[in-house]
């Protein structure tokens, strides 16, 4: 009976606690719903141009962002923690969890319904359309929507930064993945084996970022910024023999 009192009182410990932080902290509000069915395979790819988000570091931890948030593909690879608000929907959340995710898609907005019936991801509305997995982690898959409070946080990641190199001749679409710390990229740079110089380049789209120099035979090396001004330099991440469509793993990392 003492022990099933004790554990008892260690649940409402830990319930108060999330709460509470959830109280005193920075948090904003939003809403979330799920895409991408039971095992996420229905979230690979999308706006950022992630492929495989195994592959590129993201799982299935992952969530499209609504407009205000998707900021045009700036905020790609960035994290926020999640945490559902059983204040206004108890019968709704999981008490005492959250999950922290990666914002790796766009979430459309849908003019056709009004922003509070359907039309959750239109401007200027917060939302998170989470994966199931990530979703369940928080609140109960009948739900369907419910409100949250996130935050931005600092994104923890295994192995180094990522490069693949798409494209054709005169034009290098570099997708970078796998980016720890702040997660989102401000700035890139790229320098052939060949140039005496850095230069800059430019988003495409998502995590895609642009060269239109004829950069074939040369090996090339890499400089990523966050919006922090944190800066990395990864050397030589390409040998001269490249090929369009291959990746490189970097051991540099945020």
């Amino acid at each position: 009976m003492e022990k099933f009192i004790m554990n008892a009182l260690i649940l409402i410990v830990v319930l108060f606690t999330t709460e509470l932080r959830v109280e005193s902290a920075a948090w904003l509000r939003a809403h979330a719903t799920f895409y991408g069915g039971r095992d996420a395979s229905g979230t690979m790819g999308g706006a950022c141009g992630y492929g495989n988000l195994n592959i590129d570091g993201y799982g299935i931890k992952t969530a499209a962002l609504s407009t205000v948030l998707f900021n045009d593909g700036k905020s790609c690879g960035g994290c926020y923690t999640i945490v559902c608000d059983a204040k206004k929907v108890p019968q709704w959340c999981i008490r005492g969890t959250s999950i922290t995710i990666t914002a790796t898609n766009f979430c459309p907005p849908n003019y056709a319904l009004p922003n509070d019936d359907g039309g959750w991801c239109n401007p200027p509305r917060p939302h998170f359309d989470m994966s199931q997995p990530a979703f369940e982690t928080i609140a109960k898959y009948k739900a369907g929507i419910v409100p949250i409070f996130y935050k931005k946080v600092m994104c923890k990641r295994s192995g180094g930064i990522r490069f693949t190199i798409n494209g054709k001749n005169y034009f290098e679409l570099v997708l970078i993945s796998n980016v720890g710390g702040g997660g989102e990229i401000s700035r890139v740079w790229i320098k052939a084996s060949k140039m005496n110089h850095w230069e800059s380049m430019t988003r495409n789209w998502g995590a895609n970022w642009q060269s239109l120099r004829y950069l074939n035979g040369q090996s090339l090396s890499f400089k990523v910024q966050l919006p922090n001004g944190e800066t990395r330099t990864a050397n030589n991440v390409a040998p001269s023999n490249w090929r369009f469509g291959q990746s490189f793993r970097t051991n540099v990392q945020f």
